[in-house]
């Protein structure tokens, strides 16, 4: 397995493993709370990421036994904004990549550590993990994408419980809601992610990247307007380079070899 390191920051490490980037929190003394460190090395590294034609799917976990446990308390009394302008918190929740981002969660993912976790296109936890929006027991709102997303991904009103009353969601009750697509034995989380991960960077990465935007946009799109937008987007695919590698190798019976074109 090629391991590559791309990113020294000691906030955020980063490295490539077959063609998927693995970003991970790397602040566990403090649960990989996200401070401003976080933010612009997380930024960077999913702009690297996204820009890379040796990346094909993206995972981001953490260090140690929790995922992120949402913004650094302290950095923020002292001053500190963990978001960047039209990023949001940690850089991400506002402008997630372009390629398949996937979570790898053990422990907890709490508040902004679950807004992230949200942010991402698929979810896979150990099955002691847990998942919350305490934000209302602190006083404050779940601003960072947490109310935004969580009633599209689960039914509405266990989405409304867990906002108001700031309580965690377990990882197997996750997974039963659709929220985790697979669960892992405790420490196991980023070994699963990248099972998952490779059986998406097997496919063709130009179809993938389309077909990540076109199901992201499309509850936006109108009755009337959605095949033309659809038309649009992969319109370009079915006369690209890799579809007709596609073909060609299944009537050859052999591998693809995608080149993202």
């Amino acid at each position: 397995m090629t391991q590559t390191s791309t990113n020294t920051d000691p906030a955020v490490l980063t490295e490539v493993r077959d063609g998927v980037g693995v970003v991970t929190l790397n602040r566990p003394e403090v649960r990989n709370a996200v401070n401003r460190a976080v933010a612009v090395g997380v930024a960077a590294a999913m702009d690297d990421f996204d820009a890379r034609d040796d990346v094909r799917v993206i995972v981001i976990t953490g260090t140690g036994s929790t995922f992120c446990s949402g913004m650094d308390l302290k950095a923020f009394l002292a001053g500190e904004i963990p978001a960047l302008p039209g990023r949001g918190l940690a850089g991400l929740t506002e402008a997630p990549p372009a390629k398949p981002l996937i979570a790898a969660v053990e422990g907890h993912a709490l508040a902004g550590g679950f807004e992230i976790a949200l942010a991402c296109d698929l979810l896979v936890a150990a099955e002691n993990a847990a998942f919350g929006l305490p934000e209302v027991k602190r006083g404050l709102v779940a601003a960072g994408g947490g109310l935004l997303r969580l009633p599209r991904r689960i039914p509405y009103q266990v989405a409304l419980e867990a906002a108001f009353t700031g309580d965690p969601i377990d990882a197997r009750r996750a997974h039963a809601l659709g929220l985790v697509n697979r669960l892992a034995e405790p420490g196991q989380a980023l070994v699963e992610a990248l099972r998952l991960a490779d059986a998406i960077a097997a496919n063709g990465p130009l179809s993938v990247r389309v077909t990540k935007q076109i199901l992201s946009e499309a509850p936006d799109w109108s009755q009337d307007e959605m095949w033309k937008r659809q038309e649009k987007l992969s319109g370009p695919v079915f006369v690209s380079a890799d579809a007709r590698e596609g073909a060609t190798a299944f009537a050859e019976k052999r591998a693809p070899k995608w080149t993202g074109r």
